[in-house]
């Protein structure tokens, strides 16, 4: 046995361990734990728990000993096990035992954390809620400036059918719209304070779980006392969201990267957001495209983390949610900042090379599904009979290695007249016109189609839809001021008396 075996913390464990916490914890979980011991000691006075001029002493001493914090300079001694026990030791040396020991009656460190881990998300999603809006709303500027912009759409990996820029923006839009829901669901288990739990059963002394919300800016106290301790799916719920959300990035930021490769080009990138090669001097690389593409996947990775962390856990209280865990899911966070404002400038800067889209629609014949639905509306045939004559007339077209447009009028005739067994009433200028991506475009004005007052009313929908989603994710941030305004208030009442 060695000598110091009963001397706490051993050095490993304070290496390897108390320190690293202590130390994440004075960067990220000062602020929130002195409100909580505001909060609580105002609740205790108000419930005549703790006499109101005791309470006066310990708020004013606590007062002090914010001001006096100094978290980068804070190091890790042993001395204390952890941020609260350092707290609670300042508060000590100022008051005394008997008196500075009330502060903590009816509480435990365990609905402390918690409590203080949902302050840390509700603030840190407020902000990515009001970066992903702004991410949305330059994206339905850029696609209110390109509805009659033409792009290519693809499926599985091959030209399909021409749309909009517009029209294509839309759809990614309404994912981050849907993104943007799942975060603020999340947020509504974040809103449920879990003050008044104790260790997991309450007290019985006689407190308030609900000022406790108040003074802190939740919606609500979560209502099972286990679940406030056990339940870590306010956790999970956050990153799950997000891990979507950066997956749901990823496949468009790779849409990006195909269009801007020499083959397909449809997508020009400025100067400003290019890097050239150190050996070949033709290289235009747009790296950000690439830079986004990795930070998605950095972030849902780091959400991964976190949830598989959670992953076969006990359903009571646990190390592995708690601030280790914590701290390291803010990395989440720091890059969905990075990515939703790049992505954000480049949207705004970049350019679809119209010539080379037009020049590949041609050559690709992609407009020929609505010389198909046109005869079929046009002659009164079946749709199978339309596509007969439509697919001879491309194969030709393509293996003459010609485009559409200059696909030979008789050519058509021939093939409507072997499919069909008698010759068209569609003229040549009709037939011409029918193949153009325009048209093609134009009539698609079905709900959610890319024709001009259908895209139109779809991009007035998001507006709208984002404004007021905008509008309950500032509600977060909003609540955590007006709570820290009515904590302070609460406290001078007691401290000036």
């Amino acid at each position: 046995m060695l000598a110091d075996d009963t001397r706490f913390p051993a050095a490993v464990y304070k290496d390897t361990v108390l320190g690293p916490l202590f130390d994440g914890s004075k960067v990220h979980f000062t602020g929130d734990l002195m409100r909580i011991n505001f909060a609580h000691g105002v609740m205790l006075a108000e419930q005549d728990i703790c006499a109101k001029d005791d309470m006066s002493k310990i708020l004013a001493a606590l007062r002090q000993i914010e001001g006096a914090l100094n978290p980068a300079g804070m190091e890790y001694t042993g001395a204390f096990e952890d941020l609260f026990f350092y707290v609670e030791g300042e508060l000590t040396r100022r008051l005394g035992a008997d008196l500075a020991g009330m502060l903590h009656t009816g509480r435990s460190r365990n609905d402390m954390d918690h409590t203080v881990f949902k302050l840390q998300l509700k603030r840190r999603l407020a902000t990515l809620l009001d970066q992903l809006g702004a991410l949305i709303e330059t994206l339905t500027t850029v696609a209110t400036h390109n509805q009659e912009t033409l792009v290519v759409a693809y499926t599985h990996g091959q030209p399909a059918q021409p749309t909009t820029f517009g029209h294509y923006l839309g759809a990614f839009i309404e994912v981050l719209l849907r993104d943007f829901d799942r975060l603020l669901h999340a947020g509504k288990a974040l809103d449920l304070c879990s003050m008044g739990a104790a260790a997991i059963t309450t007290t019985g002394f006689a407190i308030d779980r609900q000022r406790m919300a108040d003074l802190l800016g939740f919606g609500a106290a979560q209502e099972n006392s286990y679940g406030c301790i056990a339940a870590c799916d306010y956790i999970t719920g956050v990153y799950g969201a997000m891990q979507v959300m950066f997956i749901n990035l990823g496949r468009f930021i790779q849409d990006l990267n195909q269009w801007t490769g020499f083959e397909t080009g449809h997508l020009y990138v400025p100067n400003a957001f290019v890097q050239v090669s150190s050996i070949m001097p033709q290289k235009r690389n747009p790296v950000p495209v690439e830079h986004l593409r990795l930070i998605s996947s950095l972030g849902a990775g780091r959400c991964a983390t976190i949830i598989n962390v959670m992953h076969n856990t006990p359903f009571t209280d646990m190390n592995d949610s708690e601030g280790e865990v914590q701290i390291a899911g803010y990395g989440a966070f720091d890059t969905a900042e990075r990515a939703l404002s790049l992505l954000a400038d480049l949207m705004s800067a970049v350019q679809i090379d119209e010539e080379k889209v037009r020049r590949h629609i041609d050559e690709s014949c992609i407009t020929i599904t609505e010389l198909a639905d046109s005869l079929v509306r046009a002659e009164g045939i079946s749709f199978r009979q339309a596509h007969g004559v439509s697919g001879k007339l491309a194969r030709q077209v393509m293996d003459s290695k010609s485009t559409l447009s200059q696909a030979d009028f008789d050519s058509f005739v021939a093939a409507f007249e072997g499919q069909i067994g008698r010759a068209p009433s569609l003229g040549e200028s009709d037939f011409r016109r029918l193949l153009t991506p325009e048209h093609f475009i134009a009539v698609r004005e079905r709900p959610g189609g890319p024709a001009a007052p259908a895209l139109s009313r779809s991009l007035a929908g998001y507006r709208s839809t984002l404004t007021e989603r905008r509008t309950q994710g500032r509600k977060l941030e909003q609540s955590l001021v007006a709570a820290d305004e009515r904590l302070r208030a609460a406290v001078d009442r007691y401290v000036a008396a």
